[in-house]
């Protein structure tokens, strides 16, 4: 006979099972077909109103012809653009970080040097984040000997003024120690004040969602819980470079690339502010296998900017819109291919023509979109937030 006891702590097991699986199972966004990948310039979309495009560096011949990883960031009243550049070829020895800055998003500084040449290795940017005293500048580091394997870590460099930089320090997990990955270029707070974004893991490059309650975001990281996707590749996890969004019932949705070339998204849900997450699942809309940016408006419309081509093509440039997180419904053009889209006038490693690794940030009355054009030339495309309601 099966005692009382015995049945209860069956039951309980039972229904914690059911409850993990529906979790893991719960599709986390949908969007309605939108695009036409029968017209590769603009997959049928139309451009959003009041867009204004804007370059805040184009290399000359004498200059470095290999920029990208654009990151923007707002502090004490002034926009802050952060990339990585290089004489001609994608993470060559003379790769540094560089940075920039613009009191109206328009008129941008002579681009300076945030860091050195390094003879171990290279170092790329990692974005910004800011308690409002603060500048915070993330670097990531990559040691050139790792037996074979692609990964590294993260420093930090702290400025008050936004010139005058302290010396680079590990960023720190809630145990002190340094974090030992590669940090995702798109952190955000909730509204409680925690910061959400993702470290790529060693050893390898393994996606793993981290949050913290440091405000200044340079200790105190934690791993949440996120069981990985099958990879055929071990020493990379098949779902890298995310951002995330809040979903109008308060889930948090972090959306990834897919490195086993579906040209699709992947996402996964926490519902306890980061703790936990849900093995991702492949999300039915266009990707090109590269990053993207995903972000809730002031009045919590969701959008996420990515390139929705369906291949390897990094156009059009495209923001989808939802009401609440669980269905984008609306989607407009941000730039397109064909004529708006400049040729490539350096070639080098790794450089292809498009508008790649976009990244965002809300800045007075405008959504900011950076990116690099061609791995090349330093953009942004701006839109009045008003043009992005839902009339």
């Amino acid at each position: 006979m099966i005692s009382n006891k015995n049945t209860f702590s069956f039951l309980c097991i039972f229904f914690l099972v059911i409850n993990l699986y529906s979790q893991d199972s719960e599709v986390p966004f949908k969007v309605k077909s939108l695009f036409d990948l029968n017209q590769p310039k603009t997959v049928g979309l139309s451009f959003a109103k009041g867009l204004e495009t804007i370059t805040l560096f184009s290399p000359k011949e004498n200059e470095n012809k290999y920029n990208h990883g654009v990151v923007l960031f707002p502090y004490k009243g002034k926009l802050y653009a952060q990339w990585q550049s290089s004489s001609v070829d994608e993470d060559s020895p003379d790769t540094q970080v560089y940075y920039s800055s613009s009191s109206n998003g328009k008129d941008w500084n002579t681009p300076i040097a945030l860091t050195q040449k390094w003879n171990q290795g290279i170092k790329t940017s990692g974005g910004w984040w800011s308690d409002g005293n603060t500048l915070v500048a993330y670097i990531c580091v990559w040691p050139k000997d790792n037996k074979g394997r692609k990964e590294g870590y993260t420093e930090y460099s702290t400025s008050t003024d936004g010139i005058h930089w302290k010396s680079p320090k590990p960023i720190v997990n809630s145990n002190g120690q340094p974090i030992l990955g590669i940090i995702e270029q798109d952190i955000h707070a909730l509204p409680n004040g925690r910061l959400i974004t993702a470290f790529h893991m060693q050893p390898g490059l393994i996606a793993t969602p981290f949050y913290t309650d440091d405000s200044q975001g340079i200790s105190g990281w934690k791993a949440g819980i996120m069981k990985n996707m099958p990879s055929t590749n071990y020493t990379i996890s098949r779902e890298i470079e995310p951002s995330w969004f809040s979903r109008k019932d308060g889930a948090i949705v972090m959306i990834f690339r897919d490195q086993n070339n579906t040209f699709k998204k992947l996402a996964s849900i926490s519902k306890d502010n980061a703790i936990t997450w849900t093995t991702p699942l492949l999300i039915d809309t266009p990707d090109s296998r590269a990053k993207q940016s995903a972000g809730n408006l002031p009045n919590g419309i969701v959008y996420m900017v990515n390139n929705p081509s369906g291949n390897k093509d990094r156009f059009p440039l495209v923001i989808t819109l939802s009401k609440d997180g669980f269905l984008f419904d609306k989607a407009y053009l941000l730039r397109s291919g064909g004529d708006e889209l400049q040729p490539l006038r350096y070639p080098g490693k790794y450089k292809r023509i498009g508008y790649s690794y976009p990244k965002s940030v809300i800045w007075g009355d405008y959504l900011y979109v950076s990116y690099a054009t061609n791995k090349e030339d330093v953009e942004l495309t701006r839109i009045p937030i008003n043009n992005l309601l839902y009339k």
